[in-house]
């Protein structure tokens, strides 16, 4: 007896997005899954917006990004499908992994936090007027540890408070107060798991780049190895007017050491002022 085949039916809207990552993926030299778990909408498009002539943005069911990828064909490619979850968009680009996920991170805002999230900075709440009026939230201020007055009929926050560490999830309490204070802890974007160089064909990990924390700490190094230049006397552009402004702090120091040795011994040398009856011992013994 002859089995019959069993065909899936594929609709044509699954069937022309698979044809266009086929295509993007074909026309771009880079892949990258980003999250855009907790992304608001409107931030997503804002997003994509700055992004228009850069990259291309791309939300699809997990099974057509996994056939996408099947169709590539390479070995590198088969490596990203590891990396397909929920909540990823796919973004095809001509501009390499590392470039491209710089550039996400330029494109991060600030939102609101949300009860149950996780924040990864510190929250505080810093002192002031505010707009708030009492109410049921003075039993919510209490409850953070905030100290507060009233004035004109407004609350007024005394002192500064932190209410939240790095890593530490929001209360109701926190989430509410932080609303109803405009505070927006929260950096929200387009977060890149992995890319895929098809020039290459090599998955590239751990593509998180910051910015601003590596100028920082940029920064920071190059403050600490000026002062080590400086303080072994290493010469350099970037050191030699500090190591001439040195010199010249000790050109003074050596100066007034000479000449306060000098006063020193000229007041050691000099003959010793007579006292009055030394005056009359050296008369009597001129006379004998």
């Amino acid at each position: 007896m002859a089995h019959k085949e069993i065909k899936t039916h594929v609709s044509e809207d699954k069937k022309k997005a698979l044809a266009e990552l086929i295509k993007l993926s074909k026309e771009n030299n880079t892949i990258l899954l980003a999250s855009i778990k907790n992304l608001p909408a409107k931030q997503f498009q804002q997003i994509c917006k700055k992004l228009r002539g850069q990259a291309i943005v791309k939300v699809t069911k997990k099974t057509i990004a996994l056939m996408a990828l099947e169709s590539i064909g390479k070995p590198g490619s088969q490596k990203l499908k590891d990396y397909v979850k929920e909540d990823v968009a796919i973004i095809f680009s001509k501009l390499d992994a590392f470039k491209l996920s710089g550039l996400l991170s330029q494109n991060k805002s600030r939102a609101k936090a949300k009860t149950g999230q996780a924040v990864n900075e510190e929250v505080a709440i810093e002192p002031g007027p505010t707009d708030l009026v009492p109410g049921p939230i003075i039993s919510q201020l209490t409850g953070l540890g905030l100290k507060f007055a009233i004035a004109d009929g407004k609350i007024e926050l005394k002192e500064r408070k932190v209410i939240l560490k790095p890593g530490q999830i929001v209360s109701d309490a926190a989430a509410d107060i932080m609303s109803k204070l405009d505070i927006k802890p929260v950096s929200v974007g387009f977060e890149p798991i992995a890319a895929y160089d098809s020039q290459e064909d090599k998955v590239f990990e751990d593509i998180k780049i910051d910015k601003d924390k590596i100028l920082g700490d940029f920064k920071h190094l190059y403050s600490k190895s000026l002062a080590f230049a400086v303080k072994i006397a290493y010469p350099c552009k970037d050191t030699i007017s500090y190591l001439i402004g040195k010199a010249g702090m000790h050109e003074k120091a050596l100066s007034k050491l000479i000449e306060d040795s000098v006063k020193a011994e000229v007041f050691t040398d000099s003959p010793k002022p007579q006292t009055q009856q030394g005056f009359e011992e050296n008369q009597i013994q001129g006379g004998q």
